[in-house]
């Protein structure tokens, strides 16, 4: 776990120095968050906005290693940039440009991880959006992890207003009563 907090911390400093908007999610945030699991690579956003992707991506292929071949093809139509940096740990950079990732890097906040790294990551509530989102089974065991532990003082009116126009653009309505169904569980 060690070399994924160096890892995050190194492109945390990279991102800083350039002036970018940004917030470590994933696993580094479940570890702040949630139930603690291993994780092996860094995921954040990186706030790039509509039609100025290019310019985020070929500055971090400068400095860092692609993962897959086009790169920037794969960046663009998925909007997720796969990295390694030079130790061999996975970066996953989420394009953001919503007003849902910018809302979670506004309000990230800075915490420290051994050993004595400051990291910002994005809030509990946003990553129970994202999770909740993402829904696959792993996904639902972390939100658990996160109800668990924050359930007292999380934001239900911030989550709800966040993941509603999530789920009804992506016709999943289904998500939304399975967040509520662990909520209970969480809470009693």
């Amino acid at each position: 776990m060690n070399e994924v907090i160096q890892a995050a911390a190194e492109f945390q400093h990279y991102c800083e120095e350039q002036g970018w908007r940004f917030c470590f999610i994933g696993g580094l945030a479940l570890q702040r968050w949630g139930e603690p699991r291993e994780t092996v690579d860094v995921d954040l956003t990186l706030m790039t906005g509509f039609g100025r992707e290019e310019v985020f991506i070929e500055a971090l292929l400068s400095r860092y290693r692609a993962r897959i071949g086009d790169p920037i093809k794969f960046a663009i139509e998925n909007r997720v940039l796969l990295l390694r940096n030079a130790s061999g740990v996975g970066l996953d950079v989420a394009l953001g440009a919503l007003a849902f990732e910018e809302s979670a890097v506004a309000r990230s906040s800075e915490f420290i991880f051994p050993p004595n790294r400051l990291i910002r990551t994005c809030s509990a509530e946003d990553l129970v959006v994202m999770k909740a989102f993402a829904s696959r089974p792993k996904d639902w065991f972390d939100v658990e992890g996160i109800l668990l532990r924050q359930h007292r003082v999380l934001s239900w009116d911030y989550i709800e207003a966040q993941l509603l126009p999530l789920i009804a653009a992506k016709e999943a309505p289904e998500i939304w009563i399975e967040l509520q169904r662990r909520r209970r569980d969480a809470e009693t």
